[in-house]
């Protein structure tokens, strides 16, 4: 069964940085077979898709309002996927989490706690 801890969130000032990490085991092949993304839960909103990764990392997509701000990455070897986070907003305030997409709108693991990323002044 696929696991996958996330950490790195926390309270920053509007403009500034955090790192995200996700930690994923339980796979039925190597990690580095899964396609990875984040994704972020705001209150009293759906849960939105912010970035994806390829399996390799050679190809990565970003949702609109993240797009030159965050930045998403991979350790294959760790299997461990990051989110680079520059320039926060507060409407980046949410709770992230990854997960492994699969085709047909389902995903590969159970979802996470998440970390809560608040962005405030």
């Amino acid at each position: 069964q696929v696991q996958l801890v996330e950490s790195g969130g926390g309270l920053v000032q509007p403009g500034g940085s955090l790192r995200l990490s996700c930690a994923a085991s339980g796979f039925t092949f190597r990690f580095s077979a899964y396609v990875m993304s984040w994704y972020r839960q705001a209150p009293g909103k759906e849960r939105e898709l912010v970035a994806t990764i390829t399996s390799a990392g050679s190809s990565t997509d970003y949702a609109d309002s993240v797009k030159g701000r965050f930045a998403i990455s991979r350790d294959n070897a760790k299997n461990t996927v990051y989110l680079q986070m520059n320039s926060l907003k507060p409407e980046d305030t949410a709770v992230y989490y990854c997960n492994a997409p699969r085709a047909g709108g389902s995903y590969y693991g159970r979802w996470g706690q998440g970390t809560q990323v608040t962005v405030s002044s």
